[in-house]
């Protein structure tokens, strides 16, 4: 099924809640805001942003809190979609609750089929263990549930409305860490 809307029920939305790429503490004078990525960091983002194309997971909208690191994940992402999306560096996302985030999710569009959430932990992981409910894959949530690293992807589906998401309301299909990847 496409995003579209479907004439006989709601619309499918997929959500892709991405954590930043490994961050460098090679500068201890930095403050947490403005850590670069690592070599290691940069190297994961590429391999998640193939691997979305690969898998054709294109998202149609991306929210990045503005943190160097997850602007830096999310350019080397970008680079390996076809296209790059419509774009908001959300100052709410930096230090975010999981309350936060999904307050941010909620004021996308219902036009947009594919969300990309690019962020932090421990709020990311904690949303993405919330939103999981029913129906949801065991070994994604087996995944989820023993360490969402850096770089680390949950792919959802749920029917409905953006402002209709909530714990328990979406379909846990994958989470995919760096190192599944190769």
């Amino acid at each position: 099924m496409d995003h579209r809307e479907n004439v006989h029920g709601p619309t499918m939305k997929k959500l892709l809640l991405l954590r930043h790429g490994k961050s460098s503490w090679d500068d201890p004078s930095l403050a947490d805001f403005e850590r670069p990525l690592a070599p290691r960091g940069a190297k994961a983002a590429k391999r998640v942003g193939r691997e979305l194309a690969a898998r054709q997971w294109l998202p149609e909208q991306a929210l990045v809190s503005p943190a160097a690191r997850t602007r830096e994940t999310w350019k080397l992402v970008a680079t390996e979609l076809p296209d790059t999306p419509p774009t908001n560096l959300p100052r709410r996302l930096y230090g975010a609750s999981p309350e936060d985030l999904l307050a941010q999710i909620k004021r996308v569009s219902g036009k947009v089929g594919t969300l990309l959430l690019l962020g932090h932990n421990p709020a990311l992981e904690e949303l993405a263990r919330q939103l999981a409910g029913d129906g949801s894959d065991e070994g994604a949530f087996a995944g989820l549930r023993e360490k969402f690293p850096t770089a680390a992807l949950a792919r959802f589906k749920f029917d409905g409305k953006w402002t209709e998401l909530g714990p328990g309301a979406a379909r846990l299909t994958h989470c995919l860490r760096p190192k599944d990847l190769g």
